[in-house]
């Protein structure tokens, strides 16, 4: 059995890159823990809440699997109790997990420097590490001794511009500059953080399929060695079964 830390803000995570590799590491017979800025003190993490009732009518947001996978998550000790990323040491791990989310809450957990030395430290020791869609930046952020991004000799993908911009134009009308995060787009800053262009692979592109238990036709994920990299919820089955598969 395997231990994996998944760090997550207080509020505004994607349902779905969270419960879907939760429910199958559990299924799998793997361990995991969760970890916020506050742990058990600052009470119970939170989902996007328009992910789950859906970001414009009633659309956009996690499928029904996804969600009832939420529901069962949120009742779980390990769920209700997270540890403090403070408290982290790497070594007590077997994998990490980064998930994303784009809405403002996101932003404690993307922008943490606290996070980005924990993460940085584990990602020195080398083994399965997975993040996908805006946690990507978590890494590209994350410094390693010579000062570089722990991306910087890495292949990965991450939320393409086409994706991100897409989500942006279509519900700007109703929900402003949800769908930004930043000014910069995500994948302007990961490809900011390699050492070389062509370490970036966007994937095909996609509309509204997504990968699901039994179909990863729409899905995409990126492997190099133990680091696997992921575009967006549609990927979050693939992702969690090939990082699975990494673990001891």
């Amino acid at each position: 059995m395997a231990r994996v830390l998944v760090p997550l803000p207080d509020r505004d995570f994607d349902v779905t890159e969270v419960a879907v590799p939760w429910k199958l590491l559990r299924d799998a017979g793997h361990e995991v823990v969760f970890a916020t800025a506050r742990g058990a003190a600052g009470g119970v993490p939170a989902a996007d809440p328009l992910l789950l009732t859906g970001v414009v009518f009633g659309r956009l947001g996690a499928a029904d699997e996804a969600a009832a996978w939420y529901a069962e998550m949120v009742t779980t000790r390990e769920f209700r109790r997270p540890v403090l990323w403070s408290t982290i040491d790497a070594r007590d791990f077997d994998a990490l997990v980064l998930p994303g989310g784009h809405a403002p809450g996101m932003r404690q957990y993307l922008g943490s420097t606290d996070l980005q030395r924990k993460v940085a430290e584990f990602a020195a020791l080398d083994r399965p590490l997975g993040a996908i869609c805006h946690g990507v930046l978590v890494l590209a952020r994350a410094r390693n001794a010579d000062g570089k991004s722990v991306l910087h000799d890495k292949r990965t993908t991450c939320l393409p511009k086409y994706l991100e911009r897409s989500a942006f134009l279509l519900t700007a009308w109703r929900r402003g500059r949800y769908y930004r995060t930043y000014p910069a787009y995500v994948e302007a800053e990961v490809r900011a953080a390699l050492d070389s262009p062509t370490q970036f692979v966007r994937g095909p592109r996609v509309g509204t399929a997504r990968g699901t238990a039994t179909d990863d036709r729409a899905a995409f994920v990126v492997e190099d060695g133990n680091y696997v990299s992921a575009r967006w919820p549609g990927d979050a089955y693939l992702f969690a079964r090939t990082l699975i598969s990494k673990l001891p």
